[in-house]
């Protein structure tokens, strides 16, 4: 019985078919293994994938990427504001909730996002039925780490209204691992994997324990701020300061011009993977000059240099935080697409120089074929439930904390959940505060790791007030925080010598 696993990423989707006791990538009707996450609206018709990537330069502000940084989010959320400032297709909230602003030339429509979503996963769809010649619609999702319930909640309608029948939504890093089997073939013993994916628009590094075949979150880390469009970004302003030097022109101003440019640098660099030498043409890019020039991967290596330091540094920080050495760890994932980039592997290599880097299968392959792979387990069992005869178990996605003031006067976080705690979980902290003041404020911190603590980290608070001044010594105050599978938090504190009480729950807390 055949089953599908998809990987909806930020730039690219992909889908993978488990059949016959293996699972494979299949190609979309343009013969790619990887189908661009683009999705473009034209007067008549919906165009998904490599065409809407290729019209984009005609048709960007009724073009809609990256759709994934959007789902399920909140006007509130950091992040949407960061993708509304960065989006060239207009957004607008309607209702508390967003949608892509799109002009058809007749007439301005609305479209939200889990459609954007939705288009996609149906060419997933479309693309599976024409490998496997039958209809199928069982299908294993993957979402990141740090997926909050709201977003999976949006991904799944999505996938619903594709016709999906979702069998489970599993992390990335999981299915990571499943796709090389770790964990599964011989599942005794512990060992210690660091899955590193660098996708188009984000770094994410977990670190995970493997252990009788079950996966345990150690620490783990996600940098939107790099990705392999950023790459892209720095080949672009390279040829354009090629063209400057050669034709007295400076383009960087120019939309359009740039997104020519972007084009040529982005097939450039997938060509520098594998080849030592890349030659970017652009007909036409300013003034009816036509543009020719030739990359070296040695001059594409030095170009992005800054990037590369960034890329490794982040690995070091979250071995660090842990208080691992490289020494640590037995196996290295790579996936996403550019970590096919050869300097970014040797630099990896030279990190972990004792340590198994797991590369064999294409990078930006890794994940669907692991949710593939999960796909098959499941339906292969026979009289399959999702609640009797599977074992999913949610976890923190962040470490949360608890601020309070050490001997010195200085403040101190204390981990209570640490990222990767499974859920629900309940913890408990007892405080202790002057008992000459009369309030007592309790504030609640989320980080990637007690050394990154910042103020801005802060989402809650909590505080006892009109309590009975002590005129000597201290008062102890008991905290309790329960947290429940979809990541809301119950915080209770007491005064432990009058048993004054405050409560609040936090919706989402991780």
């Amino acid at each position: 019985m055949a089953a599908i696993g998809v990987h909806l990423g930020c730039t690219c989707a992909c889908v993978a078919v488990y059949k016959d006791g293996r699972a494979d990538v299949v190609a979309n009707d343009a013969g790619d293994r990887v189908t661009p996450a683009i999705v473009a609206y034209s007067d008549h018709e919906e165009v998904v994938g490599l065409a809407a990537k290729q019209n984009r330069i005609r048709n960007i502000s009724n073009t809609v990427i990256k759709v994934k940084q959007i789902l399920g989010r909140s006007s509130e959320d950091p992040q949407a504001q960061k993708y509304i400032a960065e989006s060239k297709c207009a957004l607008v909230e309607k209702n508390g909730k967003f949608r892509y602003e799109i002009d058809t030339g007749e007439e301005t429509k609305l479209v939200r996002p889990e459609d954007v979503a939705r288009l996609i996963l149906s060419k997933m769809k479309e693309t599976a039925q024409s490998a496997l010649g039958s209809d199928v619609n069982d299908v294993v999702i993957t979402v990141p780490f740090d997926f909050g319930e709201n977003q999976k909640n949006a991904l799944g309608e999505a996938a619903g209204a594709a016709g999906f029948n979702v069998l489970r939504l599993i992390h990335e890093p999981s299915a990571a691992l499943l796709a090389y089997g770790i964990g599964q073939d011989s599942p005794t013993g512990k060992s210690n994997v660091l899955v590193y994916k660098l996708g188009g628009a984000s770094l994410s590094i977990t670190l995970i324990e493997v252990n009788s075949g079950i996966y345990r979150v150690l620490a783990t880390n996600t940098d939107d701020s790099i990705g392999g469009v950023c790459f892209t970004k720095a080949l672009a302003q390279y040829l354009a300061s090629e063209f400057q030097r050669s034709f007295k022109h400076d383009v960087r101003e120019n939309p359009r011009a740039m997104m020519k440019l972007m084009n040529s640098a982005d097939v450039a660099k997938h060509s520098l993977s594998t080849l030592g030498s890349a030659n970017c043409f652009v007909d036409s890019l300013y003034g009816g000059v036509d543009f020719d020039c030739n990359v070296s991967r040695a001059r594409f290596e030095l170009i992005c240099s800054s990037l590369f330091n960034k890329c490794i540094d982040v690995v070091r920080k979250l071995l660090d935080q842990v208080g691992f050495t490289s020494d640590d760890i037995n196996k290295v994932v790579l996936c996403g697409g550019s970590t096919r980039i050869p300097k970014l592997q040797q630099l990896i290599k030279d990190l972990f120089p004792t340590v198994e880097l797991l590369n064999s299968i294409p990078p930006d392959e890794v994940i669907p074929i692991g949710a593939a792979t999960e796909a098959g387990i499941l339906v292969g069992k026979e009289n399959f439930s999702l609640e009797e005869d599977s074992l999913a178990i949610e976890c923190s996605a962040k470490d949360i904390l608890v601020k309070g003031i050490d001997e010195s006067g200085a403040d101190r976080f204390t981990v209570l959940f640490p990222s990767g705690t499974p859920l629900p979980a309940r913890r408990q902290h007892t405080f202790q505060a002057p008992g000459s003041i009369s309030s007592v404020c309790l504030e609640l911190y989320e980080s990637l790791g007690k050394n990154f603590a910042k103020q801005e980290n802060k989402f809650a608070q909590i505080v006892l007030q009109d309590l009975d001044k002590k005129e000597n010594g201290l008062r102890d105050i008991l905290a309790v925080l329960t947290m429940k599978r979809d990541g809301s938090l119950h915080v209770t504190c007491t005064d432990q010598s009058t048993g004054k009480c405050e409560a609040i729950t936090v919706e989402v807390a991780s």
